[in-house]
């Protein structure tokens, strides 16, 4: 008897131990949901602004992916963006944030809209159809959202600034904006070719973040798709672009910056 009794209270100093490894927000909560599109069930994770219980109105949304880096340390990579003690810090917090687990062995799968020689992928378009056809859906219908697309983001860094990127321009009807962190564009160059044919809207906007310690490609490639857009109109009002100095790869680095693309993108929502 005093063993068992030993044993659970084993179990119970374990058990409070991870819990207390945690540093996801109390704001923040999770669901599965089917993902067809995927053949695969998604883990989606829920940031609701400080005073959503106790308003009525409705907000924008702001889709991120890996969500397994954004909030916890616990289930980060190499640490966490810290979207949530950002959000909680804020005073007027007007976004509800949808962080999306990545498919582990399928992340290049699903970040990617092209396939790739030696990497493979080239599932991005079901990627998105599962977030435009069923995530977003489900979300609009259980919380009180600015379901337009001028008040809808997509959000992600390296392979996730791709896709988000490559969102805006495909999509543009669902996602008015995008935050492009440190984007993989040189996975996918056939994503110049799509810009180069696609008329993007004057409500588009976009926030690019690169590091200069990111590799040799990184920079040039960003400031080439920014003067891509430019010639397709893009006006300087619709976009930031900022290079970091000694920025690396990182979570560090795009949890440093989040905030100001956060205020950046959300600005007159």
């Amino acid at each position: 008897m005093k063993l068992k009794y030993l044993y659970l209270l084993i179990l119970a100093f374990i058990a409070t131990q991870i819990t207390a490894q945690s540093t996801a927000s109390q704001h923040i909560t999770k669901f599965t949901i089917a993902a067809p599109q995927l053949d695969s069930v998604k883990t989606i994770w829920v940031y609701l602004p400080t005073n959503y219980k106790n308003s009525e109105k409705s907000y924008s949304v702001i889709y991120m992916h890996d969500a397994q880096n954004l909030f916890d340390a616990e289930t980060s990579f190499v640490g966490e963006w810290e979207v949530d003690e950002y959000m909680d810090t804020l005073t007027d917090n007007e976004s509800i944030i949808i962080g999306i687990e990545h498919g582990n062995a399928k992340r290049t799968d699903e970040l990617t809209p092209y396939e790739h020689e030696k990497h493979g992928g080239g599932q991005g378009d079901a990627y998105l159809s599962f977030i435009k056809n069923t995530l977003k859906p489900h979300i609009d219908k259980t919380y009180r959202t600015k379901s337009d697309a001028e008040h809808t983001t997509i959000f992600g860094s390296s392979l996730g600034g791709l896709i988000s990127f490559y969102a805006v321009i495909k999509y543009p009807e669902t996602f008015g904006k995008a935050g492009v962190f440190s984007p993989a564009f040189w996975i996918n160059p056939e994503i110049f070719d799509l810009v180069e044919n696609t008329k993007i809207p004057e409500t588009s906007k976009f926030y690019f973040l690169a590091g200069t310690n990111e590799g040799e490609t990184m920079i040039p490639k960003l400031e080439e798709m920014i003067k891509l857009l430019q010639s397709k109109g893009v006006h300087k009002s619709q976009f930031e672009s900022h290079h970091i100095e000694g920025g690396q790869h990182n979570e560090k680095l795009w949890a440093t910056h989040f905030g100001e693309a956060y205020h950046y993108l959300t600005s007159n929502n």
